[in-house]
């Protein structure tokens, strides 16, 4: 009778562990879907005056209240950290947590909205190869080629069928190249992330995230010299206080809790599947609240980007 319990309570652990990849699937997708709602709370701010920088400042300021506790609760983990871990920290605090935030931010200020949203799904391609040279991760079969089809989606999200070799202004769209610089961080923080979610807990990863990016906000923003601007209404003022707690809280906060919560079950080549949900909820908004139609030159350019990574992701699974 023992036997038959013991193998009972063996069949339900394993039950338990092949759930849980899915629901970590689910998070990531709840998580990446989060993000989609960044840029309603952004382009209201910006609309009132605040600059790109000061807009995440204030956001780090306010999670930062948040998570303090969080991180004071699990400070224990902090001893023993190597140089890489530090590393890695300060690449998804000073890169993917200040900077990818402010060159994103300026990108919604230039250009075409759904063309920034995207773009960001070249993530995964700068996630590849930073995972590649830092991490000695293979390089999935045919890479050149695959690559190739994801600059030639890029090409289509950003310039359409046109060929942009007239003058200087038509060739480089600033709001591309920021969120292209972007993506490029936000790529390599999920690398960095991967790393540290394997030393820390998710809520200790997701704290020193926001914290550590302030000191290097605050001296950016003070270098900047832009005036603040404190609106002058009650209305007004309220109005932006709701935008900005939602915007720190929700596509800030919460979202990247939720997402590392998932990743820690979640391979790399499904996540990058899952993080399908960030650009659609975000063209979707932007039809519903800024009237911003789809144009079919970037249908084309997201199929081809997302046939490339289901290519990954598909290649990557077998080799798993």
């Amino acid at each position: 009778m023992e036997n038959v319990s013991n193998k009972f309570k063996l069949n339900s652990a394993m039950r338990k562990q092949a759930v849980r990849p899915k629901t970590g699937f689910w998070l990531v997708v709840l998580g990446a879907a989060l993000w989609g709602a960044d840029p309603l709370f952004r382009i209201i701010l910006l609309r009132e005056q605040i600059t790109p920088t000061q807009i995440v400042l204030l956001e780090h300021i306010i999670i930062a209240l948040f998570v303090a506790p969080m991180l004071w609760k699990h400070r224990s983990e902090l001893k023993g950290l190597k140089l890489r871990h530090i590393g890695a920290l300060l690449f998804l605090s000073w890169g993917g947590s200040a900077i990818a935030t402010i060159l994103f931010t300026l990108g919604l200020t230039h250009g075409n909205l759904n063309a920034v949203l995207l773009l960001q799904k070249l993530q995964p391609i700068f996630a590849i190869l930073m995972a590649r040279v830092l991490l000695k991760e293979k390089l999935p079969k045919k890479f050149g080629w695959l690559l190739i089809m994801a600059l030639a989606g890029t090409y289509l999200l950003t310039f359409g069928f046109s060929f942009p070799f007239g003058h200087v202004n038509d060739f480089v769209k600033v709001g591309s190249l920021l969120s292209l610089g972007a993506a490029a961080l936000w790529g390599g923080s999920t690398v960095m992330g991967r790393l540290m979610v394997g030393k820390m807990e998710y809520e200790t990863v997701t704290s020193l995230r926001f914290i550590l990016a302030l000191p290097l906000l605050i001296v950016i923003t003070i270098n900047q010299g832009d005036p603040w601007h404190v609106p002058s209404g009650a209305g007004t003022f309220a109005a932006v206080t709701i935008n900005l707690l939602g915007q720190a809280l929700l596509p800030g906060l919460f979202s990247l809790m939720v997402y590392y919560k998932g990743l820690t079950t979640t391979k790399a080549s499904v996540a990058t599947l899952a993080e399908l949900s960030f650009p659609m909820v975000g063209v979707l908004i932007n039809w519903i609240a800024f009237h911003e139609l789809v144009k079919f030159h970037q249908i084309c350019g997201f199929v081809l980007i997302w046939a490339v990574l289901f290519i990954i992701s598909r290649r990557s699974a077998k080799e798993a």
